[in-house]
């Protein structure tokens, strides 16, 4: 008998489906759905590139920041964007995040390019040399080695050392086992990501970087199954923004015996409201196209002077602003707006103003003027809201 086996009990490397709570099956599902309505929803460019600097930014935080790094999520763009200047003091909490995105990057050629997803101790040990990779460390922590020594995190005490090498190699071999049925293959791949998570962090293999190494590999799970770039760093997200959450629903685990369907249902859950605030940017998106294209339509044919003055300010006052604003601002939001009115009397503004109001694009409230995109939502399907 080994040593974690009467210290770790719960370390079984089974799971019994039929324990899952029925919550966490239609999270299950309805994070498939989602994530299959993502995949299929095209981006402008412009749109494509935000969404993705914007969800790497949230991931690559939400790994490192989960172990106490300090950069902002605008930092962390600004990094990305290679805008950002950190004074010397400050420097290694950049390097954490690049050593994430290298991995990530690493990760997703594999899957993406080289079309290798499989699971291995030799690539975990990879991905955690390349995590520590020129960071201060203690004498006793050499990336990417299996740790010789007792380690404890808060009030748990790791997997006995003399056993991580093995329990590595069975975690291993167990995930690349796993059954994932082909017409369910996002649901079931959301759950092996998950056991992957939690099994390796109550292992606890490495001296450092447990946490960033098992959220890349619940990355690598999430992109192997088709679940898109963007969608696959949401689980870390999640489990950064309920940090509190996250260490009780692992506490949790190991006082049930290895019984992680609570886990599950927290993380699927979680995992579905992340899904849900892509969906509203790729909404609000598509919103915009059919604006876009309703402003355009009702100018039809029509390219006076006037005409075009009145379709640009239609477009750019909507694109500026959800808010109402005074007529008198209205040159201010934007270039085309200041150089189509520069020469222009006020008089011009306001006939310009109640022109688009008599066609229905822009409407007057007490604050001032504002572009009615909320007339697109007249042109979807009939249904009754509760």
């Amino acid at each position: 008998m080994r040593t974690y086996e009467q210290t770790h009990p719960w370390l079984t490397f089974q799971i019994d489906l039929s324990l899952i709570k029925y919550e966490a099956w239609i999270a299950l599902g309805e994070a498939q759905s989602k994530c299959e309505h993502i995949s299929g929803a095209p981006l402008r460019p412009a749109v494509a590139k935000r969404l993705h600097m914007v969800y790497l930014a949230k991931g690559v935080l939400a790994t490192t920041a989960i172990e106490g790094n300090t950069l902002t999520e605008s930092e962390v763009i600004k990094h990305l964007q290679g805008e950002l200047k950190l004074p010397p003091s400050r420097e290694y909490l950049s390097k954490e995040i690049d050593n994430i995105i290298a991995v990530c990057d690493e990760i997703a050629a594999d899957i993406l390019v080289r079309d290798k997803a499989e699971i291995s101790v030799e690539k975990i040990k990879g991905y955690n040399k390349s995590v520590l990779d020129g960071l201060s460390l203690d004498e006793s922590i050499v990336p990417g080695r299996v740790r010789t020594y007792s380690v404890g995190v808060g009030g748990y005490r790791a997997a006995p050392a003399e056993d991580c090498e093995y329990l590595l190699e069975k975690l291993c071999s167990w995930l690349n086992e796993f059954k994932i049925p082909e017409n369910s293959r996002i649901t079931f791949a959301i759950v092996k990501a998950i056991i992957a998570h939690i099994y390796f962090v109550l292992i606890h293999p490495f001296g450092d970087g447990n946490g960033r190494t098992a959220r890349l590999i619940e990355f690598q799970i999430l992109l192997e199954a088709g679940i898109p770039t963007p969608a696959a760093h949401l689980l870390s997200n999640f489990y950064n923004q309920t940090r509190a959450e996250y260490y009780r629903q692992l506490d949790k685990t190991t006082k049930m015996n290895g019984d992680i369907s609570d886990f599950i249902k927290y993380a699927s859950t979680g995992f579905v409201d992340q899904l849900k605030e892509q969906l509203m940017i790729i909404r609000n998106q598509q919103w915009d196209i059919v604006w876009r294209n309703y402003v355009h339509e009702m100018f039809k044919d029509q390219m006076s002077e006037a005409a075009v003055r009145q379709r640009h300010l239609a477009l750019d006052l909507s694109l500026a602003t959800d808010e109402s604003i005074r007529i008198s601002k209205i040159p201010e939001t934007s270039t085309r707006m200041a150089a189509a009115y520069a020469k222009k009397t006020g008089k011009t503004l306001v006939r310009d103003v109640n022109k688009l109001i008599s066609m229905g694009l822009l409407e007057r409230d007490k604050r001032g003027i504002r572009a009615r995109k909320d007339v697109i939502l007249a042109f979807l399907p009939a249904r009754k809201f509760n």
